[in-house]
């Protein structure tokens, strides 16, 4: 035994607790060592519990997985092209690979391809063969090629596309793969499965950044730029309400009108395509977000939503004890336009009476205004600041608080007038003694504090109806202007607006001065020719950030395909639409939307007459049988 050995053993005899203490400590390092050594990692946690290779697919613990990779590719391809793969509803991992070319040797190789090519045309035509189309189109495109490199105008790239799908069984792998192969292959797009390489190419798709197939094709920067963005249009915002599906990716279109440049929008569709019950959806859902709706509805389509959301249902007919004035002043604080209030109101007053007063005349762009003559109009505007002024109301804001005058009112004024007043109080008579008389002859006696207000209107006369919309229109926007907060105004059935030049400019008014007093203008219409033929309909659609699309008539669907700057699938697309779907645009994107509605709301807002008699044969049902019970319980109270 060595010197040091003996001293060690020396010491430790002298020094029992040291030996202890070493003992101690090795035993600690050794549980620990152990310890460490059963501890899950992040290795653990994304490592399979098995990894199978087999011939063209492996097999990842219990899941299957196989790689394709695109080899043939179109002579053209367009933005957007990957972007149906991207969208698929299924577990795919996408690697894509790009390799930079120096265009020195691009060049090279392109000016000896050209070369060959003119060689072979040049023998062909030597032994009178047929040209070959396809040759000389490649040469075309060799040189176009090497022109724009040669100007630094493009650069060259390898490109290499790589997809592995995962399924749960064969079966579902072979329906992934047929669904992938048809996608592409509309797009003359060609793919192979990875065979015999099924590890490679699984580790080309993992992110590793390593291309162990190495399958690549040249690409130029445009046809490189058309795999970019790959992403999905999406709509979906933290804020808002639900409008629907995202059908090109299954998300949820979640947006805000109010977070646009306006807030105004367009549904259009024919009849029973779904706009009534969409934007039925709408209103109920904002009112969670706390803001006011007001509804225009000429064909008692909201009464069943305002009952049951504790609304006012407003009835306008020629019986109704309810009246609308138009010569209502709306009570505006900004300084400028109190000043301008009376002039403004005058303004609207001059295009409601040419809408009722005289004989109508075609205009060039299809739409019907009154005849009124110049010296008529000078005449009419001195009569409505004459019976303004006899209730004692002129521009200065402090008198606009005065009772207004009544249709009633200028009827004695142009009665009394020279000129050609008594002319235009005949033309007025039917509103203040005639037929139309009452309505809208009294003060008004409407209220606006709900938070969901209807107006109905289908029980006026065809003739009486546009008139009707012109002055409840105005009546709202009075209102509007006088308490601003966020709001939707619904106008449904707005061609029957759009048939009058004045009360379209009106509508047309209405749409571009809303974003300025926190309204969202909501405008139906089913006849789409009507309304974008005329040049106030473009207008107010070009006014709009919002615009739904719902099923149309063939008819139509080249106007709206121009007019909306369509592709001709989604044109193809817009006649084909079943109820509840369609193009939603919001600003300079669109989406294809499916409408949903939770089973409460679907029985709310339903449209579907055999939807409302089943519900309506359910209620009676109901009320039959609460019926007999309390016959039957008065019996039994008798009997005792």
């Amino acid at each position: 035994m060595g010197l040091l050995s003996k001293l060690n053993v020396f010491k430790s005899k002298q020094d029992p607790v040291g030996l202890a203490e070493a003992q101690k400590q090795r035993e600690q390092q050794e549980v620990e060592r152990e310890f460490r050594q059963g501890i899950t990692g992040l290795r653990d946690f994304i490592s399979p519990s098995s990894l199978e290779f087999e011939s063209s697919y492996l097999r990842i613990g219990t899941r299957m997985a196989r790689t394709l990779y695109v080899y043939g590719y179109p002579r053209q391809l367009f933005t957007g092209w990957l972007s149906p793969i991207i969208n698929l509803d299924e577990a795919l991992d996408i690697s894509m690979f790009i390799y930079p070319v120096e265009s020195r040797v691009v060049l090279e190789n392109l000016r000896k391809k050209v070369s060959q090519l003119e060689a072979d045309i040049q023998i062909n035509q030597e032994k009178g063969r047929v040209r070959d189309p396809q040759t000389e189109a490649a040469i075309q495109d060799a040189e176009q090629l090497r022109n724009r490199l040669q100007v630094g105008e493009d650069r060259f790239f390898r490109f290499g596309l790589y997809i592995t799908m995962y399924a749960d069984s064969m079966e579902e792998m072979t329906y992934i793969q047929r669904k992938i192969e048809g996608v592409f292959g509309q797009q003359l797009v060609y793919t192979k499965v990875a065979t015999v390489q099924m590890e490679q190419a699984f580790n080309s798709t993992v992110p590793q950044v390593t291309d162990q197939l190495q399958i690549m094709r040249n690409f130029s920067t445009g046809a490189l730029s058309t795999t970019f963005p790959f992403t999905s249009a999406d709509l979906s915002q933290e804020e808002g309400i639900l409008y629907g599906i995202n059908m090109h990716n299954n998300g949820l279109a979640i947006f805000d009108r109010f977070s646009q440049e306006n807030a105004n929008m367009v549904v259009f569709a024919k009849s029973g395509a779904g706009k009534s019950f969409t934007v039925k959806l709408e209103a109920l859902r904002s009112l969670m977000m706390g803001r006011q709706v007001i509804i225009i509805d000429p064909e008692n389509e909201y009464e069943r939503l305002s009952d049951a959301v504790g609304g006012s249902y407003i009835y306008l007919s020629l019986n109704s004890d309810t009246y609308v004035n138009p010569f209502d002043l709306p009570t505006v604080t900004d300084s400028e336009e109190a000043d301008n209030a009376l002039r403004a109101n005058l303004i609207t007053l001059h295009g409601m009476l040419r809408l009722m007063m005289g004989s109508t005349k075609q205009e060039d762009d299809g739409s019907i205004s009154s005849g009124i003559t110049a010296e008529e109009e000078a005449d009419l505007d001195m009569a409505l600041i004459n019976t303004y002024a006899a209730m004692g109301i002129t521009n200065d804001p402090h008198t606009h608080t005065a009772q207004p005058p009544t249709i009633n009112d200028l009827y004695d004024t142009l009665v009394n007038m020279a000129g050609t007043g008594p002319n235009m109080a005949q033309r007025l008579r039917k509103y203040t003694e005639g037929t139309f008389s009452g309505i809208f002859s009294n003060q008004s006696n409407v209220s606006l504090d709900n938070d969901f207000v209807v107006f109905n209107i289908r029980d006026l006369e065809d003739e009486l109806r546009p008139v009707a919309m012109f002055i409840v229109l105005n009546y709202i926007w009075n209102r509007v202007k006088s308490d601003q907060t966020e709001r939707y105004l619904v106008v449904d059935e707005a061609w029957q607006l759009m048939k009058y030049e004045d009360s379209a400019n009106f509508l047309f008014s209405v749409a571009k001065r809303a974003r300025k007093y926190s309204l969202g203008l909501t405008t139906i219409s089913q006849d789409v020719e009507d309304f974008l033929t005329s040049r106030l309909g473009r207008a107010v659609v070009s006014n709009s950030s919002m615009q739904l699309l719902l099923k149309q008539a063939p008819s139509a669907a080249d106007l709206i395909a121009e007019t909306f700057k369509l592709t001709s699938e989604e044109k193809k697309r817009l006649t084909q639409f079943p109820v509840g779907q369609g193009l939603f645009f919001a600003g300079s994107n669109h989406i294809h939307l499916r409408i949903e509605a939770s089973p409460t709301e679907a029985q709310l807002v339903t449209t579907d007459p055999q939807e409302l008699a089943a519900m309506e044969k359910i209620n009676q049902g109901v009320a039959g049988g609460e019926s007999a019970e309390t016959d039957n319980t008065e019996a039994d109270t008798e009997a005792g």
